[in-house]
């Protein structure tokens, strides 16, 4: 059993989720999200007031006013395989305003697991099934040749957070053709 409430945000409604203690972050979903509470195996109530979800509310206010709240000013404890939440630690990496490729996440992730190389597949099921979207910042990861694929929360909400970020969408574009579109 998790607790839940949600979050009126610039990008739509956010369901948090936390443990039943309320001192760790399970879970941030976008309406309509693709996988959305997946992770969740034993359901959710609502449940606002949760130490968690006040302190998540405070940092989402400031990551939404364009202050660069960081990932670990959170307890965070998303569910998913050991591989998964080495992606997301990468994730939580990327500076505020800035993106990175999933090749280069592949490259990383290879050089942690003594590998030569890692499938970039791989990679995308990792990222795409980030369970804490915004806070592990799944929307900064882009395609080598600047497509803004790949973002469960959708292309136009993607868009808005990096634009948010003052990230520069002169090279990024909009793929024709996806399963995140």
């Amino acid at each position: 059993m998790y607790y839940s409430t949600t979050y009126p945000s610039p990008v739509g409604l956010l369901t948090l989720a936390c443990d039943l203690t309320g001192s760790k972050l399970v879970g941030v979903w976008l309406e309509g999200q693709k996988y959305h509470g997946n992770t969740i195996m034993d359901g959710m109530t609502e449940k606002s007031g949760m130490p968690v979800f006040d302190r998540t509310k405070d940092w989402l206010d400031r990551y939404f006013d364009g202050k660069k709240p960081v990932a670990d000013e959170l307890p965070l404890a998303p569910v998913g395989s050991k591989f998964r939440q080495e992606v997301w630690r990468i994730l939580c990496e990327i500076p505020y305003g800035e993106v990175i490729t999933y090749g280069d996440i592949a490259k990383k992730m290879a050089a942690k697991m003594g590998r030569t190389s890692m499938s970039g597949q791989a990679i995308g099921g990792a990222v795409g099934h980030n369970p804490v979207s915004i806070i592990i910042p799944c929307h900064r990861v882009v395609g080598a040749n600047g497509s803004l694929t790949g973002y469960a929360g959708g292309i136009p909400a993607k868009i808005k957070l990096l634009e948010l970020e003052g990230v520069d969408m002169s090279r990024l574009f909009v793929p024709k053709r996806g399963t995140a579109l």
